[in-house]
């Protein structure tokens, strides 16, 4: 399934009530308002990216970057996000729009993750975290 189909059509709004995307072409696009400063934890905090002590700037997808399912025979989601083992793999972005791999300013398809543990997918750049879309006004 698209994750572009399972989100709702926005508006989307972070933790602080500041705008993201008006609708799912804005959001999958280059006008999403995306970045370190509004990228917010549902506390609100700023998640650290790239030259902080720990860079958790990786978003997992499994998505192209128009939010779409990856039809190929590639593990793009880490076996449909039931492995934690050292192979398989899943497509990331960069919620701060900046880094490396094929698409670096995408937030939701910028290259796929070493593997699928968590020391993979620490040493990719991140987590192993998924960031919602719930804040809807």
């Amino acid at each position: 399934v698209n994750a572009r189909d399972r989100i709702g059509n926005g508006p989307w709004y972070n933790s602080d009530g500041v705008p993201i995307a008006i609708d799912n072409a804005d959001l999958h696009g280059d006008a999403a308002f995306l970045n370190k400063a509004t990228a917010l934890s549902e506390r609100g905090e700023t998640i650290n990216t790239r030259g902080d002590a720990t860079n958790r700037h990786d978003v997992l997808t499994g998505s192209d970057m128009k939010g779409m399912a990856i039809s190929s025979d590639t593990d793009t989601s880490c076996n449909n996000w039931t492995s934690n083992k050292e192979d398989g793999s899943a497509l990331i972005g960069h919620f701060d729009r900046a880094g490396g791999g094929t698409n670096p300013e995408s937030w939701n398809s910028a290259h796929p993750t070493k593997g699928c543990s968590q020391e993979n997918l620490q040493a990719t750049g991140g987590d192993g975290l998924f960031y919602c879309f719930a804040i809807e006004k």
